[in-house]
């Protein structure tokens, strides 16, 4: 019922009317009917979130946070990309209601991967410029709109209106006061804060902040830049890596030969005998296997080597066998991965042969297809005679093999797509 209703915007809020409030009554009612049979956690965030998108509508700002807070909670416990960005992005919405901009931005732009499907990156895109739109910043609000148009501009002519109707308010109240402050960076939004870099004084190396001045002195042979509050450097009187963190104190002293930057925690590091264990900020083994080669973690999982490749979790257990001839997972847009994507999929290879799997080993795609590529929405196939088709997320048939371009078998995705509407 929220999908197929026709949204009028107020053209100096930007802010959707509701012209019947029974009727949202009426569908909340009926949320909070489901809800009460709902036990999984994806029930519960979908259900949960849409209850929060109605209580916004109809003014009842505190239990809409409420639902939408606890709907994210869910919906981050299902490990699934769509379904938090869903969530994160209804949240941005209430907390852009309330004023509450700083949080409502910072969701915004972290909901919005380029896994996420065009459609949907359109929809957050205009959403995070109506909220800079109410913050007065109008420029940053403009390019959210163009960014939107770029995704989806050409194929929803309803998008085209209401990013018109936003660009005749953009543009009354330029007039009135100006664009205000100069657009932020995606990491401004985010609230990052830039840590120091490494930096040379004469033959050894310390840390400079963004301005240039050294923060942590010149005493290293060697140092490598930070990554989660942590950065490796090495002593010129030793062949060991140490472990110090923003201030330069010493978090761990010369212990391996060999290292890699953290990443969720953990950090790959080797003695150059025994292969690669990961280890956490303590210098306690976490992942003690010994591999011959390895991949950052990324979300929880890490791709390795040993006779094979497979993939381990930040507990040490193998989650992916051993047993694969390599990943190598490519996405629509073009980019390639190393290792696995923010949605949990991979892409393996057996002999030539290419399959997905996700990130708990389960195989989707059994690895038959001489190319696989990850959409959003669906796996593109080669059939080995040039032609592509499409497989659903269940690697079940979704369009024949009978495309002689990757981009015409993207467009017929879209084109079955057509009815589909993101409800934020």
């Amino acid at each position: 019922m929220l999908a197929t209703y026709r949204w009028r915007l107020d053209p100096e809020t930007l802010r959707e009317v509701v012209d019947e409030p029974d009727e949202f009554r009426t569908i909340r009612r009926r949320l909070t009917e489901k809800l009460g049979a709902a036990v999984d956690n994806r029930s519960r965030a979908r259900l949960l979130s849409l209850r929060a998108v109605v209580s916004r509508l109809l003014g009842e700002l505190d239990d809409a946070l409420a639902d939408g807070r606890l709907a994210l909670t869910y919906a981050e416990a299902t490990g699934e990309l769509r379904r938090t960005a869903v969530a994160q992005a209804r949240l941005a919405h209430v907390l852009r209601w309330r004023g509450e901009f700083a949080e409502a931005d910072r969701l915004f732009a972290e909901a919005n991967s380029t896994e996420l499907p065009d459609r949907l990156r359109a929809a957050l895109h205009e959403h995070a410029g109506r909220s800079c739109y109410d913050q007065g910043r109008l420029m940053e609000a403009c390019h959210h709109f163009e960014r939107a148009l770029d995704l989806r501009g050409d194929g929803d002519p309803e998008l085209q209106a209401r990013i018109r109707l936003s660009l005749d308010a953009v543009a009354e109240r330029v007039a009135e006061t100006g664009f205000g402050p100069y657009p932020r960076s995606r990491e401004e939004v985010l609230e990052r804060d830039r840590p120091p870099v490494p930096a040379r004084d004469g033959d050894l190396w310390g840390f400079a902040d963004p301005d240039g001045d050294m923060v942590v002195a010149a005493e290293y042979a060697e140092a490598q830049s930070f990554r989660e509050g942590l950065a490796w450097v090495r002593r010129p009187e030793t062949d060991r890596w140490s472990l110090v963190d923003l201030a330069g104190a010493t978090v761990l002293g010369p212990a391996y030969p060999v290292v890699r930057p953290f990443t969720d925690g953990l950090a790959w590091v080797s003695d150059g005998a025994s292969g690669w264990v990961a280890i956490d900020a303590t210098g306690e083994v976490i992942v003690p296997h010994g591999f011959a080669d390895v991949r950052p973690f990324h979300r929880g999982v890490a791709v390795v080597r040993r006779e094979g490749w497979g993939a381990v979790d930040s507990n040490g257990r193998i989650v992916v066998p051993t047993r694969y001839h390599g990943f190598a997972t490519v996405l629509a847009d073009g980019r390639y991965v190393d290792g696995f994507t923010d949605e949990g999929l991979a892409v393996v290879d057996v002999a030539g042969r290419r399959g997905v799997v996700d990130r708990t080993g389960k195989v989707l795609v059994p690895p038959t297809h001489p190319a696989v590529v990850i959409h959003p929405v669906a796996f593109l196939v080669d059939d080995g005679t040039g032609h592509w088709g499409a497989l659903d997320r269940r690697g079940e048939p979704l369009i024949d093999p009978v495309h002689r371009d990757r981009d015409e078998v993207v467009a017929e995705i879209e084109r079955l797509l057509t009815d589909t509407h993101p409800v934020l």
